[in-house]
């Protein structure tokens, strides 16, 4: 008769768990916001007619506009009334600390995969803002690619970037 009762419970135990598994469980997703700066974040955000909230940051080497997106989220509240409830707030956490760190100053290591990247996106900047050879590269592919986005032509003349 235990061993009968001991089952019952068993199986209903894992029956619970098993559903909560799959009820509660979080489904990854993309965060389509981290690594971007906020200035980008909350202008795509607002373009989409959401507000963009600050809701944590680490750091502050860097002016909010420039600080990194290192996640977002959906903010938990609901505003309106019973008829029209309506939710258009996502929270950005940031990190404003300096791409690399340098004395006296934090930010990411210059062996890390962050700094390393950093260093190269710098000294990209700065071939094609200040050698005749990062000008012509600039004009060649702008002119190739007029659709590339992202940082491609930083530091390219006359982009103002």
């Amino acid at each position: 008769m235990v061993s009968k009762v001991l089952l019952g419970v068993t199986a209903v135990a894992g029956a619970i768990m098993a559903s909560t598994a799959m009820v509660g469980s979080p489904v990854a997703s993309a965060d389509s916001y981290a690594g971007e700066t906020y200035g980008d974040a909350a202008s795509a955000l607002s373009g989409s007619g959401l507000t963009a909230v600050v809701a944590g940051r680490v750091g502050s080497e860097l002016p909010t506009d420039q600080c990194i997106v290192t996640r977002s989220q959906k903010a938990p509240w609901v505003k309106g009334d019973n008829f029209q409830q309506t939710n258009n707030t996502v929270l950005l956490f940031l990190n404003c600390n300096a791409a690399v760190a340098t004395a006296g100053k934090p930010g990411n290591s210059a062996a890390s995969p962050e700094g390393q990247q950093a260093l190269k996106d710098e000294q990209s900047y700065e071939w094609k803002s200040t050698t005749e050879d990062g000008a012509a590269w600039c004009a060649e592919n702008m002119k190739a690619h007029p659709t590339w986005t992202g940082n491609a032509f930083d530091g390219c003349p006359g982009t103002g970037t």
